[in-house]
């Protein structure tokens, strides 16, 4: 019987899949998106399944999202990553207002109405700063392991100022303060800290208001959630499943 659903969100890095049945998640799988997004989708279309040993037959709807939905054939239907975004964020707690979503290639404030319904939001795609492309280029530059940036920022004693927004002009300062004698723990601490005030100030442009989740792969960074939680004033939920959550509102619309 294909009563299950699934969700495929394809991002500029990973590609994510949500399988549920009836509106329960029963697995999740990321890949890497690659080149090809057909490709990508497929794969992680498969993962997912393989993780509970079901076959493609059971799946009774497959819902895209992302910047590459459009290129998921094996979908009924694509929605935007805003309202896929939303739906997870209140499938996973209804209490929840507000939703940064910060992602490889761009970032997202998003403002829920009581009923979850999106109200209000902008979305960062223009520019790298303040995303998970930006974190990247910092940590070739420090030659640090992204993964231990979020744990080192958290050991700084005196944030590093990093005035530019640019991506290469944030780089070429980055790289200074190393000639400098700045210590890492300070110039990570200091990135993080310009990507709260980037954020931040989208954010408040949207209409802040809590409570606030904060989704996508960058929400794993400790130091950046802690940058933000400083910059808003406010305690941020982050939960396990951040990186999935455009991929969890896909599916949960799905079987909606």
């Amino acid at each position: 019987m294909n009563d299950h659903t699934v969700g495929i969100d394809v991002g500029s890095i990973t590609s994510k899949a949500v399988l549920m049945k009836d509106g329960i998640i029963l697995a999740s799988k990321v890949v890497f998106t690659g080149y090809n997004v057909e490709t990508a989708s497929r794969k992680v279309f498969d993962e997912v399944l393989a993780e509970v040993g079901l076959p493609p037959e059971a799946v009774g709807r497959i819902v895209a999202t992302g910047y590459g939905r459009k290129g998921v054939s094996i979908a009924q239907e694509s929605l935007t990553e805003i309202l896929c975004h939303a739906a997870g964020a209140y499938y996973q707690n209804p209490e929840i207002r507000f939703i940064i979503d910060i992602g490889g290639q761009d970032s997202k404030a998003i403002l829920l109405d009581d009923a979850g319904r999106v109200k209000n939001f902008t979305m960062n795609d223009k520019c790298a700063a303040g995303t998970g492309r930006f974190l990247e280029v910092m940590a070739r530059a420090m030659e640090v392991n992204l993964e231990d940036f979020g744990d080192l920022s958290l050991q700084a004693d005196l944030p590093a100022k990093i005035s530019s927004l640019c991506t290469v002009f944030a780089e070429s300062e980055v790289i200074s303060l190393i000639s400098k004698g700045a210590s890492r723990e300070n110039i990570i601490a200091g990135i993080h800290e310009s990507i709260g005030a980037r954020v931040s100030a989208m954010a408040k442009r949207v209409g802040l208001r809590a409570p606030v989740m904060m989704t996508g792969g960058v929400a794993k960074n400790k130091g950046v959630v802690h940058a933000l939680e400083e910059k808003l004033d406010l305690p941020i939920e982050v939960s396990p499943y951040a990186q999935v959550n455009g991929a969890i509102g896909a599916a949960y619309l799905a079987w909606k």
